[in-house]
């Protein structure tokens, strides 16, 4: 099977581009290796590692929406 970009491979997990990159950036999920394609330098994403991030995410934390949230008062 030919990789998946990062863009499709954050499709297929249901996450947007932008939060895939920021999990990248702060080192929250695996990475497949890095892979020469006509000299520029990617990640190819295949199904095994996009099972890895998926084992991963409900492990990731996103603090902000919980942060902010108030209690609601029971009545």
């Amino acid at each position: 099977m030919i990789g998946l970009s990062t863009r499709e491979a954050a499709k297929k997990l249901g996450l947007s581009f932008t939060s895939m990159n920021r999990y990248i950036a702060a080192r929250k999920i695996p990475l497949p290796p890095v892979a020469r394609v006509g000299g520029v330098r990617v990640r190819l994403w295949n199904d095994k590692d996009i099972a890895k991030v998926r084992a991963v995410l409900p492990k990731i934390k996103n603090g902000r929406k919980l942060r902010y949230k108030k209690s609601a008062k029971k009545k």
